[in-house]
This record gives C-alpha cells, sequence and structure tokens, in this order.
C-alpha cells in the first residue's frame, strides 16, 4: 500500500531555478548576519589590532582607525549602506539602482580581503599571530561572518547540462567544474535594474562635481600611499569596491549623467586634475604626475590608430622618441650638433612635426598590409628607430643623435618669463619643478583630447569606425581606406610626438634606451597598447584611465623584485577576463563582448 504526501508535507526543496544563496544558509538569516557583521567590523576598526608600531601604519592605538584600518572601515561602511539597501531603506535606493544584493557581495568579499591580508601581514612580518590584539582577532571572525552572510543572499542558480556518460573522467571533471564556476559567476551576477527617474540638471550637475571629487581623494590618496602594505590593501579594497558599485549599477548611471553633460563632464575633470598639485606637500607625488599625463596623452594618440582605425601599431613608442630627439635637438642642449634653442612653442611643433613626417613616411608603404603583417612591420620599424638612434654617434654613422649617451642637459622650459624649472609660490602652495611640468602637460593632454573628440566626431572619424568594423564593406562603400588609415596614422603619431616634447625636457636626457618595445618601465608600445585595451578602445576616458593605472600600479609594486611582472600579469588576466570590454568601456564593444546579455532587452524593444 502506497502512501502519498501532501503538498504541506513536501520536505521543502527548491526548484530549479529558484533563487537561492550560495551556501545553505536561509536569505534572511544571511541579510541579517552581513549586515551585523559589517556594523561589527566597523567598530572592529576602533580597536588596537597588534601591540607594536613596528608593523606601519600605527595600528596600537584605540578609538582613531589608521593605515589599513581605514581601508577596513570604507569598505565595511559600504557593506553596511548596501546591505540597508537591500533591506530597502528609505532613502538608500538610490545607492543600487540595479540591486543591492550582487553589490554586497563584492562589498563584503572586498572588506574580507582587506581585513585578512592586513590581519596575515602582521603575522608574517612581526612573526607570528601573538602579535595580535583583541581587535585583530575580532576583525578577522566579523568580516569573515559578514562575508558568509553575503554569501548567503539569492541569486538566480543556472540550469545546469548533463554530462555525458560517455565522456572521461577528465572530461567530466571539467564539465562539473564548469558548472561550479558558472553557479560561482551567477552568485555574484546583477539582479533587474530598478528604474531611476531623470533628476535636474543641477542635482545631475552636482552629482557630476561630487564623482570628481571622489575620483580625486582615491587618486591623490592611492598616489599617496607611504608603503606598500597599504597600497596593496588600497588595491583591494579599491578594485572590489568599483566591482560592487558597478554591480549596484550606480556607475553605469553616473555614467549615463556625465554622457548627458559631456562639456561639463570634461572641463571639471581638468579642474580636479589641476588641482591634484596642491594636494601635495612636496614634489614627490608630482613627479609621478607628469609622466602619468605623459604616458597618458601618447596612450591617448595611440587610440586613434588602435581604437578608431583600428590599426594595430606595435612600434607606437618610436613616434615619442622622434619627438623627444626633434625637441632635444633644438632645445640648446650643450649636446645637441645643432647649435640653436628655440622657444618652446616652436620646439614643440618642430617635435609634432617631425613625428608627423615620420608617420606618412612609414605609413606610406605599410598601411596597404592588415592585421598581424601590419603588426610586425609596425614592430619592426620601432626597433628600426631605437637601432639607428643608437647607431647615430658619429662612429656608425652620422654624428646627431650622441649614440647611447644620448642628447643630455636639456634645459628647463621658460615660457612667458616662467621658469618650469624653479620653484612657484601659488595662493600660499609652493610649486615645483614637476608640479610646473605637470600642468603644462594637462594643457597638452587638454589639446590632444580636443584634437581626439573632434576627430572621432568628424566625417573622417566615421571613415576611420568603418574601416575597424569592417574594412571590406567600407571600400564597397567608396571609402578610400589608404588615404583614411594615412591620415589616422600621421595624427596619432604627431600627438605622440607632441607629448614627447615635454617627455624630453622633464627627463633631461633622451636616449634610446627609453623607447624599448618591452622595457623595463613605461612608456614603451607594449604598455601604451595595453593602456588602451584595458582602459577602453575608442574612449577618451579609458587611455587616461588605463595609462594611470598602468603606470602607477608598477611604479608601486616594486618591493615584490622579481614577482613584480609575475603579479601585474596575473591583474591584467583577471581584469580581462572579468571586463573584456576595458574600464570605460566604448558601448559598441561593450555590446559585442555581452552580446547575450543585451539581446534580451533589445529584442523585447523591437518586439514592443
Amino acid at each position: 500500500m502506497t502512501t502519498q504526501t501532501t503538498a504541506s508535507e513536501t520536505p521543502s526543496v527548491p526548484a530549479a531555478g529558484t533563487p537561492t544563496g550560495l551556501i545553505g544558509l536561509p536569505p534572511a538569516l544571511g541579510r541579517a548576519l552581513a549586515t551585523a557583521g559589517a556594523v561589527l567590523t566597523i567598530v572592529s576598526t576602533f580597536l588596537s589590532w597588534t601591540w607594536t608600531q613596528d608593523f606601519p601604519g600605527d595600528l596600537t592605538v584605540y578609538g582613531y582607525p589608521g593605515g589599513l584600518q581605514v581601508l577596513v572601515l570604507i569598505g565595511a561602511a559600504l557593506t553596511t549602506l548596501l546591505a540597508l539597501a537591500s533591506y530597502g531603506v528609505k532613502g538608500l535606493k538610490w545607492l543600487a539602482p540595479a540591486g543591492a544584493d550582487p553589490a554586497l557581495k563584492l562589498a563584503a568579499l572586498a572588506t574580507f580581503a582587506t581585513a585578512w591580508f592586513t590581519v596575515i601581514a602582521i603575522s608574517v612580518e612581526l612573526g607570528g599571530v601573538v602579535n595580535l590584539e583583541p581587535g585583530g582577532y575580532f576583525v578577522a571572525v566579523t568580516s569573515l561572518a559578514t562575508l558568509v552572510g553575503a554569501l548567503a543572499l539569492p541569486f538566480q542558480r543556472p540550469e545546469p547540462d548533463p554530462v555525458d556518460p560517455e565522456d572521461s573522467g577528465w572530461e567530466q571533471f571539467r564539465h562539473r567544474a564548469g558548472q561550479a564556476w558558472e553557479t560561482v559567476k551567477a552568485a555574484f551576477a546583477a539582479d533587474r535594474p530598478r528604474p531611476v527617474g531623470k533628476l535636474p540638471a543641477y542635482a545631475e550637475i552636482l552629482i557630476i562635481v561630487a564623482v570628481l571629487a571622489l575620483a580625486l581623494t582615491v587618486f591623490t590618496y592611492g598616489i599617496g600611499t607611504e608603503y606598500d602594505e597599504l597600497f596593496v590593501g588600497f588595491l583591494i579594497t579599491a578594485g572590489f569596491g568599483f566591482a560592487a558599485l558597478n554591480k549596484s549599477g550606480l556607475i553605469v548611471h553616473a555614467s549615463q549623467i556625465t554622457s548627458r553633460h559631456q562639456n561639463i563632464t570634461i572641463c571639471g575633470a581638468f579642474v580636479a586634475a589641476a588641482l591634484f598639485p596642491f594636494t601635495q606637500t612636496d614634489d614627490q607625488y608630482a613627479t609621478l604626475g607628469v609622466y602619468i599625463l605623459i604616458f597618458a596623452t601618447v596612450a591617448l594618440g595611440l587610440n586613434v590608430v588602435v581604437g578608431l582605425a583600428g590599426l594595430l601599431d606595435l612600434g607606437y613608442v618610436a613616434f615619442l622618441g622622434v619627438g623627444a630627439y626633434a625637441a632635444a635637438l633644438v632645445s640648446g642642449s650643450p649636446s645637441s650638433p645643432l647649435s640653436v634653442h628655440f622657444p618652446f612653442w616652436a620646439a614643440a611643433l618642430v617635435g609634432a612635426a617631425a613625428s608627423l613626417v615620420f608617420g606618412v613616411l612609414i605609413g606610406a608603404p605599410t598601411l596597404r598590409l592588415r592585421g598581424d603583417y601590419l603588426a610586425i612591420v609596425t614592430l619592426g620599424f620601432g626597433e628600426i628607430f631605437r637601432i639607428t638612434a643608437n647607431n647615430l654617434d658619429g662612429t656608425s654613422g652620422p654624428d646627431i643623435t650622441n649614440g647611447s649617451n644620448g642628447i643630455s642637459s636639456i634645459p628647463n622650459l621658460k615660457i612667458l618669463g616662467v621658469d618650469l624649472g624653479a620653484q612657484h609660490d601659488v595662493a600660499g602652495f609652493t610649486i615645483g619643478r614637476f608640479a610646473n611640468y605637470f600642468f603644462l602637460m594637462l594643457v597638452i593632454t587638454a589639446v590632444v583630447v580636443l584634437v581626439f573628440r573632434r576627430s572621432g566626431d568628424s566625417r573622417i572619424g566615421r571613415a576611420w569606425v568603418a574601416i575597424r568594423e569592417d574594412e571590406t564593406a567600407a571600400l564597397a562603400m567608396g571609402i578610400n581606406g589608404f588615404r583614411v588609415k594615412l591620415i589616422a596614422f600621421a595624427v596619432g603619431a604627431c600627438l605622440a610626438g607632441l607629448a614627447g616634447t615635454v617627455q624630453a625636457h622633464v627627463t633631461y636626457t633622451v636616449t634610446p634606451e627609453q623607447y624599448y618595445f618591452a622595457g623595463p618601465v613605461p612608456p614603451n608600445s607594449a604598455f601604451l597598447l595595453a593602456a588602451v585595451v584595458l582602459g577602453g578602445m575608442g574612449t577618451i576616458g579609458g587611455p587616461l584611465i588605463g595609462a594611470s593605472l598602468l603606470f602607477l600600479i608598477p611604479n608601486k609594486l616594486q618591493f615584490l623584485g622579481n614577482y613584480q611582472l609575475f603579479a601585474f600579469g596575473v591583474a591584467l588576466i583577471l581584469l580581462m577576463r572579468f571586463r573584456p570590454e576595458g574600464l570605460v568601456p566604448n558601448r559598441r564593444r561593450q555590446l559585442e563582448f555581452h552580446e547575450e546579455a543585451e539581446a534580451p532587452a533589445v529584442l523585447g524593444k523591437t518586439g514592443a
């Protein structure tokens, strides 16, 4: 005799596709655990984590967070706000227009990773966990509880694919591992977006100001980290924090606002950048600032060639070298064979014009090639330039570049009677040499941004995009492909040469070793290309942000020694795996990489 069970007697088993958590806790309990854990983590940052000041940051003070404790406090505060937003607290819905649960998981992960990194660093550097105070144990427990609670929040579990019984054991293992990975990705996937009403114009402008102020604060904090552990913690907190805000939909919402006020956003960004030297107490970090701007400007010029026209140029750093050498030859250097001293505006025109001419001379015979063949030829040109500059020493060739010694003792610039090599007092602030060149480079960056933006919106810019998307179709529509590509090559080379004129005066010396394809330090062709791809091809902000990160991170990771490039390479792989369209993606490329996510929405709109 069989017995039948009613629906009320059936065990509580979630149906396929029902939103459940990554772990077995009830979602309500997980949400409460994540909220309470985040609040207690905030409290833990006001406790002492270690008894000795030997660990940098002085984590021995009660009631006053310092060093890495501040980063844990920021992560825990963000986690708390997202947890309250997930409860539907009025006044916090703006924080998560696309849903708070996925963002809460990432914010909890940021807090956990930073806290445990600090605890492990204290234990390793000081010789064991005995060096931890109660606050150190407390933050380890509370941050772990926060992460466990966040992972219990519901997500849409993907439907598993059936396993083929004829597969080998290794193939079945790979299949199950792939299913597990899809489950983990779904746990951090975004919820259904919630509509956000359009704000008044003045409110959107205030939001833009707040975003720019936050960006300046984050950049200033990151570039001014005083010790290695603090920078690693900053990378963890900033990386996962940005991912959390992106999952919450706040980044997308802010991007929509800035796109509606592009002119205000660009002007505000340059104003914020101009305030950077005034945030520094000395000229130390202004040095990094000016090199970042040089690197970013050259990357933006390469974005014309790669991002808009779709031409893979692996020798682009050579145009930077041509501009630097041309400016150095006419700037009054005692080691220059030319006994002339041009003013800066004339030297800048000489450097830009020389790079433009070289761009045309190299592009004319090579731009009839496509794809990998063009990349190989441009790579060869970059190496030929470096070797030629090394041989023009008066022995192997004419005495022009002084060979491997380069052109040295390049004098400081004087513009309108202002010596950029001397300190100046402005509104009570002392502006040093590198800060002076920072302001000059900021003006040149503005010129490059203007050229990029106007050319991208012009008829020739649309022709570049057409060539990039499908050259055969563009030729069939009547576009002169060779002429269009040659113009892109020439414009990109000219912009690189313009940045090279400033680089020659900042570094005092121009040598061939500065222009390798993949040298030990940027800018080089490999890093420039990585900055464009990682930042976002075809955009203005992408190469600027990508260049800033690619210059700052290796500079700050020097303490890793031989493992520096390994850690940097792992970071690049992870970034390209989870955000292949770049940090600031072009809308077209974003749809190409996430076509499966966008197609239903597009079809739905079409069907309506």
